[in-house]
């Protein structure tokens, strides 16, 4: 929402300075996100005089000036049909930036003619469309070298602030002056609009066939009008928040919408046919303002006359029955539109404009008929013309509550000692009513809320806006007293131990993301996700309407965004939930990851990393998160979105899956846009087990010896197609107080071996506990690490 310093003035009488208003609006909860100062791009910029305008020796068109400048008298060579001595102008030194056309100012030579600035247009100057001549200031009382910008209007500081869902009226300057009023920066100024009570019947009947729609509607015919420019205030003010001025007749509109939060749209009599309706869409087909073509629907609210659909209620009107310069009688329409169905409406054709931006809010129901007289005293002041008797069908919602207020909660709930005068002066400066302090009670108040604070509902919301215009920052500073007893950990065992393992990772190079939980149906389904259970019935986006059955969803897309920005080497990770159906037991944490496994071109023309990278990856994070590595089995039983034959799981047991790791299934990546290969993994930090740990020495401390380890070598011969994990899960099970690890450092399969069969070779590493390894100890460990692996394995110690 943005507004100018003038504009506010309008209804605030105040002496405030920009840097005053701005830190009233903030310590108020208006969140100021910038202010724009024209004057400031424009500071080079100067007032001069044109002295002489002879023709150009080499161009029939041009004209050769000498300028008075605050420079001295400079020669500056000017196409401008206008360009003529006597007049005042403003000049552009050379070094300047003109901002209409995005140049900086050199000295030039123009048809052999050296130029030394430039007369400036309004189009250059960024004060109106005009490029035909240079500007001519009027009147004859200006000084050389004046400030530019005040001698154009454009001195006006524009303020920008985010405008909070619970407050539309802030949407509407008046809102935003009672506020600053209330704070103490000023008087609210009385209100210029009255009734306009019009000299004849509306010969336009009004209908409403769609009442949960569009509860209540206002009009009245104006004749005879002449539809010009607006007034140069009301086009300055417009120009400097980013609106184009049209017609005195649209420009109306616009500014009432920023003005007072109140949109309202003005129709040409000679285009409308019979009378006007409001009513449901019946899939007719319209061109919109925006100059787009709309189907309507029998779930959105238009508005039409008897032959056509002239616009959809509350969003955006169409073009037939706009005004124009021909414009001669209009029918200005002021309605309540419902916010849920204009908010559907505005979704559902992707219509963003001013109007739906404040229905789908709630404007104020109490300022249909107050929003029609402002428009008609506006089109007969700017327009001139007749005004008929204002015409209303059915009845706006009527808006009364009132709270009870006990005085005692504002020191309860802030505490804040204050008066009860001060605390009235509060209310009624925000406009809530009601007996203040006299009314029989003076410690408990029966307060009135406005018809535009819809958002104030009970007696806390009364001392939040108390303490708002008060003063947050005068709250009192109290140190919270501290609960008796010991200090209870913040974070549940799943959420440290998820924690540990993302600390593993990131300390493995991986970054941290963070991405929505919601993801595009059709996304979730390659994930075996999109059930009907998880689609979202008010999505925030048609591309985020299903809950996400796994967030490798956004981690691919995320990798796939940062390659095309140049960053190909990258490993992301996220630690958030999935949603696997919609029961009580069906969200769960994961820790996720992405790697790009061919980040740049490498000699040996193969990735630089692998599935058991990844692999290696994983186990780290179990490790780190307190999962028994060692007794972990591998699995090629992995999920439909894993690449088969290059990916795996980890399982403790059967059944118990602890996580999922490889490429990423082609097919998914070439659905999705994203160029592989791309490793990843999920983990699944609720299957990991819960600690065991005892009294005692812990288990680090009782593996620690002071003994020297020793290894010996085996080299079995196994079927093929027998997994090297099974030989080495069975070697490690020989003896676990010795054997310490067991690692695979050969696989060997040809000459001396028979066909069908391979070579596995193992290293034991063997782990004396309480004294060295006698040889006849040794040789029996051995005897029983053959027998087990070859009792598992079906295989054969290699001679």
């Amino acid at each position: 929402m943005k507004f100018s310093l003038s504009w506010l003035k309008q209804h605030l009488d105040t002496d405030a300075s920009l840097t005053e208003i701005v830190d009233a609006m903030t310590m108020a909860g208006l969140e100021v996100e910038g202010v724009e100062n024209p004057a400031e791009k424009l500071a080079a910029f100067s007032v001069a005089k044109c002295l002489e305008a002879e023709k150009h020796p080499n161009a029939d068109r041009l004209r050769v000036c000498k300028v008075d400048t605050k420079d001295g008298i400079k020669q500056i060579v000017c196409g401008a049909p206008n360009a003529r001595a006597g007049i005042w102008v403003i000049y552009a030194p050379v070094g300047a930036y003109v901002p209409g056309i995005d140049v900086t100012l050199k000295k030039a030579k123009i048809r052999d003619v050296e130029s030394l600035g430039m007369m400036c247009s309004a189009r250059e100057m960024e004060a109106g469309d005009d490029h035909d001549g240079i500007i001519e200031l009027v009147g004859d009382d200006w000084e050389i070298g004046g400030d530019a910008a005040a001698a154009l209007g454009l001195n006006d500081p524009v303020i920008d602030f985010e405008v909070t869902p619970n407050r539309p009226d802030w949407l509407g300057v008046r809102g935003i002056a009672r506020d600053l009023a209330a704070a103490g920066l000023g008087t609210l100024k009385d209100d210029t609009f009255g009734t306009i009570k019009g000299s004849f019947d509306c010969p336009v009947e009004i209908e409403i066939d769609a009442p949960e729609a569009c509860p209540a509607f206002a009009g009245r015919v104006v004749r005879g009008v002449k539809n010009g420019p607006s007034p140069e205030w009301l086009q300055q003010q417009l120009i400097a928040i980013g609106l184009r001025p049209i017609s005195a007749l649209v420009d109306i509109t616009n500014f009432l919408s920023i003005d007072r939060a109140r949109p309202l749209h003005v129709y040409d009599m000679a285009k409308l046919s019979g009378s006007i309706c409001a009513r449901w869409g019946n899939g007719e087909n319209f061109e919109a303002l925006d100059g787009k073509d709309y189907d309507t629907t029998s779930d959105m609210c238009v508005i039409a006359d008897d032959e056509r659909v002239l616009g959809f209620g509350g969003v955006m009107g169409g073009t037939y029955s706009g005004c124009s310069e021909n414009t001669i009688d209009v029918f200005i329409e002021c309605a309540y539109f419902d916010p849920k169905i204009t908010r559907a409406t505005g979704r559902a054709t992707g219509i963003e404009s001013d109007a739906k931006y404040r229905f789908e809010r709630g404007v104020d129901p109490a300022y249909v008929e107050a929003g029609l007289d402002a428009a008609t005293q506006m089109v007969l002041d700017f327009c001139g013309g007749e005004a008929s008797h204002a015409t209303m069908t059915g009845t706006p919602p009527v808006f009364s509550r009132t709270i009870e207020f006990p005085l005692s909660e504002v020191k309860r709930l802030t505490g804040l000692d204050l008066g009860q005068d001060e605390i009235a002066n509060i209310l009624t400066g925000l406009g809530f009513s009601g007996d203040m302090p006299n009314n029989g009670n003076n410690d408990v108040w029966q307060v009135n809320v406005p018809s535009w604070r819809g958002d104030a509902v009970g007696k806390a919301d009364l001392v939040e806006e108390i303490a708002r215009i008060y003063g947050f920052d005068k709250l009192p500073q109290v140190s919270l007293r501290r609960a008796p007893g010991a200090v209870k950990p913040l974070a549940t065992p799943l959420q440290n131990r998820a924690r540990r393992g993302r600390r593993a990772l990131a300390g493995a190079g991986y970054l941290d993301a963070v991405t929505w939980s919601f993801c595009a149906r059709e996304d979730a389904a390659l994930f075996n996700g999109g059930g009907d259970e998880l689609v979202l019935a008010n999505p925030i986006s048609s591309e985020l309407d299903c809950m996400r059955p796994s967030a490798l969803v956004h981690l691919v897309r995320a990798a796939q965004r940062n390659a095309d920005r140049g960053v190909a080497d990258l490993a992301l990770m996220e630690i958030g939930p999935v949603y696997l159906s919609d029961g009580p037991n069906d969200q769960r944490l994961t820790l996720a990851g992405i790697v790009r496994s061919n980040p740049r071109r490498h000699w040996s023309g193969t990735c630089e990393r692998d599935v058991f990278d990844i692999k290696a990856d994983v186990q780290m994070a179990l490790e780190a998160m307190g999962a028994p590595v060692a007794n972990l089995q591998v699995s090629a039983e992995t999920s439909s979105y894993w690449h088969p034959g290059r990916s795996g799981a980890l399982r403790l047991g059967p059944k118990n899956l602890l996580a999922e790791f490889g490429e990423i299934h082609p097919g998914i990546l070439a659905k999705l846009g994203v160029d592989g290969p791309l490793l990843g993994f999920e983990v699944w930090p609720e299957a990991i087990p819960a600690s065991r740990a005892k009294g005692g020495r812990s288990k680090g401390a009782m593996d620690k010896s002071d003994l020297l380890p020793l290894a010996r070598d085996f080299a079995f011969v196994v079927d093929a197609a027998l997994p090297a994990e099974t030989l080495v899960r069975a070697a490690k099970g020989a003896d676990k107080a010795l054997i310490a690890d067991v690692n695979l450092f050969d696989v060997y399969a040809g000459k001396g071996v028979e066909d069908g069969k391979k070579s596995l070779a193992i290293e034991v590493i063997i782990q004396p506990r309480e004294a060295t390894l006698t040889d006849a100890q040794i040789e029996t460990l051995s005897k029983t690490i053959i027998t087990k692996v070859e009792k598992a394995t079906g295989g054969v110690l290699r001679g």
